[in-house]
């Protein structure tokens, strides 16, 4: 079961000469090919999306309104079949994380469809009193969207859903790791009636991302992925409009006064969600010396209570990892903390009796020093690093101690010492005693400033008041015929 490109309103193989095969990191099996599109391909892609984010911007914003919506309930009607192809081919359990990836994804496109019809803009007062000024926004036009393979429904929804209801056209390359699922998105929308040109689909690597981005058709880039991918795609973009969400080395700060208990269960969730293959996963827990021995016993209790297996079984918590070189990573970044010293309290590898190596056991690492690969970077797999802070000021310099700020926790029965966190974590989100994995649809979602996690946000109006430009308009009724 392979699948085709989608330009110009028409699915087809392109001028491709080569194939990715695509196999299921939970059964080794294959689930098909897609054909690598050629730079003759996009170059098709990007003239066809001109003409068809012409045709998008002329519709009333309730008309793409309508098309959102329709998208939504189509999602909807076929999420168990949905989920279960993306359980296979991204890893994930099926009901848990796959189905909820579907609904969350239809909801996306509900927000979207919503907010577009109350994107308002202002009327300035003028010095001048013969002139009225005004505010409206247009859209930024035609679009390249790249999106990971970690939640290849929702990321692409987060991005195509705003672009559509803003008014511009989209060309969007999935992962090569997942790209049968982003197919069946676009399948959705072409249900769904979108003008045919306003949205092409296309698969391939880096080569082909880097003929999307520098296409001089192409307006704006819109990617969520890694910071090094995220910075090669800005070199190449130049002055084009981007929106970047990159890479995370999310903090759960366990303060003397937190309530372990939910701050253990919620750190093993936040590296098992996703097999921990997620932006916002615990990448590190910071723990205060005084309740480091407790909270680490509840952390091995916790891994050991993680059921790995088959992402379709119910019985099923955490599956597979999605590729090779993620799971490569993985290897090479416990072994650089064994390597300085740090002990391996339960997990530390590769499980054993799968149909692929791809399984991975949750692993509870202590002592892990600050200049390890564990600390230093986003290691995207089921590891719960263990830090200590002596108090407050270095918990905090520890957080801030990274190149990336995306989204860090901190557990506390203080609102004092919370607000204080709040105010000096340097991550675009801060989350009070709960998951860094926390997330919700209408919250804007991105990086902050001083960091390599990118710039713009995703989630509610704000990905759509991105995807727009703001522009001002002066009428000075002295010079009007009438």
């Amino acid at each position: 079961m392979g699948r085709r490109m989608y330009i110009a309103g028409s699915w087809t193989d392109g001028v491709a000469t080569e194939t990715i095969e695509v196999r299921s990191p939970a059964t080794g099996e294959s689930l098909g090919e897609v054909p690598v599109a050629t730079p003759e391909d996009v170059d098709r892609a990007a003239r066809a999306a001109r003409k068809g984010q012409e045709a998008l911007e002329s519709m009333t914003v309730f008309d793409r309104a309508r098309l959102l919506h329709r998208a939504a309930d189509l999602m909807e009607e076929r999420k168990e079949d949905l989920g279960r192809e993306l359980a296979l081919e991204q890893g994930k359990p099926l009901r848990t994380e796959a189905v909820a990836e579907i609904e969350e994804s239809a909801e996306n496109f509900r927000i979207a469809a919503e907010d577009v019809k109350r994107m308002t803009t202002e009327v300035l007062p003028s010095e001048d009193p013969n002139k009225k000024m005004f505010t409206f926004r247009k859209p930024n036009g035609v679009y390249a969207a790249i999106s990971p393979w970690n939640f290849p429904f929702v990321i692409p929804s987060e991005l195509l859903a705003p672009a559509l209801a803003g008014g511009n056209a989209v060309i969007f390359k999935p992962s090569e790791y997942t790209p049968l699922i982003g197919a069946r998105m676009i399948e959705i929308l072409e249900e769904a009636e979108f003008p045919p040109n306003a949205i092409s689909l296309v698969f391939g690597e880096a080569a082909t991302g880097q003929a999307m981005v520098t296409h001089p058709a192409v307006d704006a880039i819109a990617f969520i992925g890694s910071h090094e991918t995220g910075e090669a795609i800005v070199r190449a973009a130049g002055l084009k409009r981007t929106l970047m969400e990159l890479s995370g080395n999310g903090p759960q700060i366990v303060l003397d006064d937190a309530n372990l208990e939910a701050a253990a269960s919620l750190a093993a969730f936040g590296a098992t969600y996703v097999s921990g293959q997620c932006c916002v996963a615990t990448e590190r827990v910071l723990v205060h010396e005084a309740v480091h021995d407790e909270l680490v016993d509840r952390l091995v209790k916790e891994a050991r209570e993680v059921r790995l297996g088959d992402p379709l079984a119910e019985e099923t918590t955490m599956g597979p990892l999605n590729n090779r070189p993620v799971a490569e990573k993985v290897d090479r970044h416990l072994e650089d903390a064994r390597d300085r010293g740090a002990p391996v309290l339960v997990g530390g590898g590769r499980a054993e009796g799968f149909p692929t190596d791809l399984y991975y056991d949750l692993t509870v690492i202590d002592r892990v020093p600050t200049d390890s690969l564990l600390f230093r970077d986003e290691s995207f797999g089921p590891v719960l690093p263990v830090t200590t802070f002596a108090d407050d000021e270095e918990a905090i310099r520890l957080a801030n101690d990274s190149h990336l700020g995306l989204q860090a926790a901190v557990f506390t029965s203080s609102l004092r010492r919370a607000f204080t966190f709040i105010d000096r974590l340097r991550a675009g989100n801060i989350v009070v005693n709960d998951t860094t994995d926390y997330w919700e649809a209408l919250e804007p979602f991105g990086g902050a400033s001083g960091t390599r996690t990118g710039w713009g946000r995703v989630g509610g109006k704000w990905g759509l008041m991105d995807m727009t430009d703001l522009r001002t308009a002066v009428v000075d009724y002295r010079n009007t015929a009438d």
